[in-house]
């Protein structure tokens, strides 16, 4: 993995955690971005280094995610299976979601084989396999939808 993918793969972790924070304690988003930048990205915190983290794309990521909110969440929404509502999601859970598809809807210079990957091993971060195939098959429905 070269430098971009691995700066790339540490925004996009950085940025599930940014926006799980959020949703825990609806810190405002340029505070988050600004804490982020300040003491998380890149940092060692109790012996566990972080990866330097492509800034710009991590910014995007939370702020893009944060603003378009309500339309991803419909987008998610809409690709659940009966019976099943966001709110049942858990939180770190509605990150992944939510990063995931505003980087398929916003950003078209990034493939789609690469995004969902990259969110399926977030899921894996987390989760087991059952809920990472959860996060490839509705991300692929959403890019099937944003990208066609």
């Amino acid at each position: 993995m070269n430098t971009r993918s691995k700066s790339r793969s540490a925004a996009r972790l950085a940025a599930v955690q940014a926006l799980y924070q959020h949703e825990m304690e609806g810190t405002p988003i340029p505070r988050l971005i600004r804490e982020f930048h300040e003491h998380r990205l890149g940092a060692t915190i109790e012996d566990v280094e972080y990866a330097e983290a492509e800034q710009s794309f991590f910014d995007d990521l939370v702020s893009g995610a944060s603003a378009r909110r309500l339309e991803i969440d419909q987008k998610i929404s809409a690709r659940l299976a009966e019976g099943w509502s966001l709110e049942r999601l858990d939180r770190p859970m509605r990150a992944i979601l939510r990063a995931g598809a505003y980087e398929l809807l916003a950003r078209a210079d990034v493939p789609v084989g690469s995004v969902i990957s990259e969110y399926v091993d977030v899921a894996h971060a987390f989760y087991d396999k059952k809920e990472s195939a959860f996060v490839n098959g509705l991300l692929d429905g959403i890019a099937k939808d944003a990208r066609s």
